[in-house]
């Protein structure tokens, strides 16, 4: 029978490597995904020499995603007494790893996508050809749902997460 530290290992294990692969779908690379799912589940802060060992990976990889996580807001440093080392913890709070990960998506994304957007709408402003027009059009639609999809994303991350749990009831009811 397997124990409960083997079992321990081999979900932690699993939930790591998930998280990796859905951290392009939140805009992060593979392997910050997977050191933020490993300090997500460790109850005592990691090194650096920790992280590299559990992961497999380089100093200089893991060194570059603990300090992008780090500049994220979705882990911290941590200061233990009497040692020289760095030691790191995630953010456990599940609605508060959401706020981020929407505040830091918009910063990367949207806000350049909405710049974008808005140039080239007013670039095309006042043409003639009904190519122009249509253009125009579109990039102006285009950029009301984008804000306003913004807008939305920035209202619900803002709220309490027993409220945003409220409203997306019954929404989507």
């Amino acid at each position: 029978m397997e124990s409960e530290v083997a079992k321990l290992k081999t979900a932690r294990d699993a939930f790591v490597s998930q998280w990796g692969a859905l951290g392009s779908q939140w805009g992060i690379n593979r392997t910050m995904a997977q050191i933020h799912a490993l300090l997500m589940t460790t109850n005592d802060p990691l090194t650096t020499d920790e992280v590299m060992d559990e992961l497999e990976i380089s100093r200089g990889n893991a060194h570059m995603n603990l300090k992008e996580l780090v500049a994220w807001g979705l882990i911290r440093v941590v200061v233990k007494k009497g040692e020289r080392r760095e030691f790191f913890e995630a953010e456990k709070d599940v609605w508060q790893i959401f706020t981020i990960v929407a505040r830091e998506r918009k910063k990367r994304e949207i806000e350049p996508a909405l710049t974008i957007l808005n140039r080239c709408a007013e670039e095309t402003r006042g043409m003639q050809s009904q190519e122009g027009k249509a253009f125009h059009h579109q990039m102006r639609e285009l950029e009301d749902f984008v804000g306003f999809a913004s807008k939305m994303s920035d209202k619900v991350s803002s709220m309490k997460h027993g409220l945003a749990l409220q409203l997306a009831t019954k929404l989507f009811s």
